[in-house]
């Protein structure tokens, strides 16, 4: 198997995740849809499998990155989800009450935002739309990086990905949040106008899960359980910051998440503290992850450096 510093950085971070997610599945007893997660599963494994024979083959090196990254991103997302399944109930107390107080200092109410944006459909519309492209729009840009050479760019896209979801998992099970959505109702009217990504009844649910714990888990009805930091808001960032530098991409991307810090509150039932925790979170972690980066890639040079004159002397 043909991987570079950072796809093995992120194939040992699935690997590892796995060992845990199966071990506490087993421990807490939960009930599974192994049909679903092993056809999930086996998507991301053919995509990454067929990176794989791309690259060996040496037939096209672009294509061969594209999937392999791809790959290896669909089953990342799958073993974090289980992952932050596996935290539920939640063992700490919930920070929701300060993030309230963060609201009411900044003057921001979630019902007020959303019922404001049902009182011009075309908004709330609008903003669902945007609020769906999160995952859609890291995935192009997987594709897009990899389809033009841009390897570097991509591994550092890839291990900001992997590191910022863990960071945020990690602080989350220690200070849980349920969000806006979980304390509020909404007028009956606002979901008869405008579609919800998020609405009371999902906070609802949330906050039984985090009292009750998970009892079942399929693909089809997972629920994004972190509030602070918006992980939606560290995606956007990470859309903005890794799209090519080409003038079409950024005129699609760039107002495409402007609209997205709207989209998270209205449809993402979010205290504005979230948004801010997931910009700053970006900011660290994307640091962060390149400084990792570099130093895996001179790790990798160094072993080179050793392993070629070895082997030159033994085929000699």
């Amino acid at each position: 198997m043909r991987l570079f510093a950072a796809e093995r950085f992120v194939l040992g971070v699935i690997a590892i995740l796995f060992v845990i997610d199966a071990t506490l599945i087993a421990v807490k007893g939960v009930s599974v849809d192994y049909a679903g997660y092993f056809l999930c599963a086996l998507a991301g494994s053919g995509v990454f499998v067929l990176g794989q024979f791309y690259r060996k083959s040496g037939r096209d090196l672009r294509i061969a990155t594209a999937l392999i990254s791809s790959g290896l991103f669909i089953l990342f997302s799958l073993v974090a989800s289980v992952f932050n399944y596996m935290f539920l109930p939640v063992a700490f107390p919930v920070i929701d009450q300060a993030l309230f107080r963060v609201d009411a200092a900044f003057g921001y109410s979630w019902p007020d935002i959303v019922i404001w944006a049902a009182t011009y459909p075309w908004i709330g519309k609008t903003l669902f739309m945007v609020y769906a492209t999160s995952l859609p729009q890291l995935l192009l840009i997987i594709i897009t990086l990899g389809f033009t050479g841009k390897d570097r760019m991509l591994h550092h896209f890839l291990v900001t990905g992997v590191i910022g979801a863990m960071a945020s998992i990690t602080f989350w099970i220690f200070f849980p949040t349920y969000g806006a959505k979980a304390y509020h109702e909404l007028p009956q009217w606002v979901a008869q106008t405008i579609p919800l990504a998020v609405d009371p009844a999902y906070g609802r649910e949330l906050m039984r899960l985090g009292q009750e714990g998970v009892s079942y888990l399929t693909p089809t009805n997972v629920l994004g359980l972190i509030g602070f930091p918006s992980f939606h808001i560290f995606m956007a960032a990470m859309s903005v910051w890794f799209v090519p530098r080409h003038w079409l991409a950024m005129a699609v991307i760039l107002p495409l998440n402007f609209v997205m810090l709207l989209a998270v509150l209205v449809q993402g039932g979010h205290h504005l503290a979230d948004v801010f925790g997931g910009l700053i979170a970006f900011v660290i972690v994307c640091a962060a992850s390149a400084r990792l980066l570099n130093w895996m890639s001179a790790r990798e040079r160094t072993r080179e450096t050793i392993t070629a004159p070895a082997q030159l002397a033994a085929a000699e």
